[in-house]
């Protein structure tokens, strides 16, 4: 059994190990942006494959402490490289990040490493020049207060990078992240959910993929599918298949998504049919000033403009005042906001439930929770909404 780490955004370390649980694999521990887990060769194909919130899956070859750079050569050349890469294989740090430790130089870190790996296998395979003419076998390392943890990137491209989003608009939302912040909301494929500011559709878009159950890497490839010496095609191949077997096209989603730009809708349209969901959402170009709905209990779940831009700065006020407006005109919805922009518990008139922080790329933002009652069940009595990773079951 192997150990593997999943890096995920930080704060929604909950979400990305219910996921992994759900897989059924065994969480080893959770660390802030990390989750390790144990399995086997199936385990790191089928999370590369399944995993909607992670950045990227690591196979971790060991653990150790460096405090100096002495420290961090002769650990390094102490794994034993020779059982995954090659003679042949093109390996070198692609990254290495350090929080809280002696050593601090990514570049320093990863040029001894580096040395350290040729020596280690120099001596396994009795070469002095190596060709690195066969796959590649990307390393990364973190160091979490002088402790290392070393692992092969299986990934390649991050996780978010699903293959569906050849457009962009402005300000997107990553793919993993939107995924996770859905999950952090107790929607599910039976209740309405609209976004007013869709732009490249990317919440309405995993929505549809998890509502009708399409693995998020269904349709990319992985660094790892080059080494079949730890992962055999046939792995690959199988989990594809199986994944592709489980996609359930039979519910029909109320998903629907807005933009006030008629490019930037057009370009969200493109995007899930890309993704194959484009007849599970509904487009529209329209203000928000316009948004209303005749149902109840829906969800509005939204990435508005933060007005990076000073000139933009001045409208935010009276959009987010707008929004407020809209949403309280909504009967029994609630909403979840990710945004930046300070003023907009003003705006809604209301204090948040719940707020927590995270970070949009390099930006810190905020994930406002304004929640609505419960609905009603069918039969009578209240709806038993489900209480998700970090979140209290309150709506």
């Amino acid at each position: 059994m192997a150990v593997y780490a999943a890096p995920c955004h930080f704060g929604l370390e909950a979400v990305c190990k219910r996921e992994i649980l759900d897989l059924g694999l065994e969480v080893i521990r959770v660390e802030d942006g990390r989750v390790f887990f144990r399995g086997g060769a199936e385990a790191g194909v089928l999370v590369n494959l399944s995993l909607r919130t992670a950045e990227r899956v690591l196979l971790i070859l060991g653990e150790f402490t460096a405090e100096t750079y002495e420290e961090l050569f002769e650990a390094t050349k102490a794994l034993p490289w020779e059982r995954v890469l090659p003679r042949d294989a093109r390996f070198w740090v692609t990254k290495a990040t350090s929080i809280k430790s002696k050593l601090f130089s990514p570049s320093d870190i990863q040029s001894v490493m580096k040395k350290a790996m040729v020596e280690r296998m120099k001596s396994a395979y009795h070469l002095t020049v190596f060709p690195e003419t066969g796959a590649p076998f990307p390393v990364r390392v973190g160091l979490m207060k002088d402790r290392a943890a070393v692992g092969l990137d299986l990934s390649g491209d991050s996780l978010h990078k699903r293959g569906y989003r050849k457009l962009v608009s402005k300000a997107p939302i990553t793919e993993t992240l939107a995924a996770a912040l859905l999950d952090l909301t107790p929607w599910r494929a039976d209740r309405i959910l609209v976004d007013p500011f869709c732009g490249s559709g990317t919440f309405a878009i995993e929505a549809a993929l998890k509502a009708a159950n399409i693995a998020p890497g269904l349709n990319r490839s992985f660094t790892a599918e080059q080494w079949p010496h730890l992962f055999p095609p046939q792995l690959w191949k199988e989990r594809r298949e199986e994944l592709a077997a489980r996609i359930d096209r039979t519910l029909r989603p109320d998903i629907q998504a807005y933009d006030l730009d008629e490019a930037v809708v057009k370009a969200a349209r493109e995007n899930a049919r890309l993704a194959g969901v484009e007849d599970m959402i509904h487009f529209q170009v329209r203000d928000v000033k316009n948004l209303s709905h005749s149902k109840k209990y829906g969800f509005l779940l939204t990435n508005p403009p933060y007005g990076e831009r000073l000139e933009d700065k001045a409208a935010l006020p009276a959009l987010y005042r707008t929004l407020g407006e809209r949403f309280a005109a909504l009967d029994s919805w609630s909403a979840y906001v990710i945004t930046s922009y300070e003023g907009i518990e003003e705006a809604f008139g209301r204090n948040a439930d719940r707020n927590r922080k995270i970070y949009n790329g390099m930006m810190k933002t905020y994930f406002y929770e304004f929640r609505g009652p419960r609905p009603p069940r069918p039969n009578g009595g209240d709806y038993h909404e489900t209480a998700h990773p970090g979140q209290s079951q309150s709506e």
